[in-house]
């Protein structure tokens, strides 16, 4: 397959027209946000650290957050083309990594993340139309232009596509 393979870091994010795959590596407590433009055939992926940069004293990386990084992708995919009307989001990652005893807000970052994403997702009318989110393991994705399958390997739970 000669497809565009473009790695997207923690703390990251990117875009693509068709042919092109976006992959993010350890999805812990981050969340993929894959965002799909059907009618263009664009992806855009963000892998977000926290939930609200409003929260964080050094908040200049936008990618970092899901308030910011979702905006930031939306705006870079609306300079090529792409219409927040005909985009549809699916999420992984999530996942409480460690158990702790107590149940302190600042624990929970996965789901805080997961809740921050699908709250700024709905601000901008954009529908998750699936998602593999929570549990207690990582996952590794990949996002496909061709017609928005994001693949999802997780050790010890095999291959899934949503």
């Amino acid at each position: 397959m000669a497809d565009n393979i473009i790695k997207v870091g923690m703390a990251d994010l990117n875009y693509t027209r068709h042919p092109g795959i976006l992959v993010t590596l350890g999805l812990g407590s981050c969340v993929g946000i894959a965002l799909y433009d059907k009618k263009i055939k664009m992806i855009g992926l963000a892998h977000i650290m926290l939930p609200w940069s409003h929260q964080a004293k050094n908040n200049a990386n936008k990618a970092k957050f899901a308030d910011t990084g979702i905006m930031l992708l939306l705006q870079k995919m609306g300079e090529y083309g792409a219409s927040v009307s005909n985009i549809v989001a699916k999420l992984a990652g999530g996942a409480q990594m460690f158990s702790f005893s107590g149940s302190s807000d600042m624990i929970r970052i996965g789901q805080r993340n997961v809740e921050a994403t699908k709250a700024v997702l709905q601000q901008f009318r954009i529908p998750v139309i699936s998602e593999d989110t929570g549990g207690s393991y990582g996952r590794t994705i990949e996002f496909y232009s061709e017609d928005g399958r994001l693949m999802i390997k997780t050790i010890g739970y095999g291959i899934k596509y949503i």
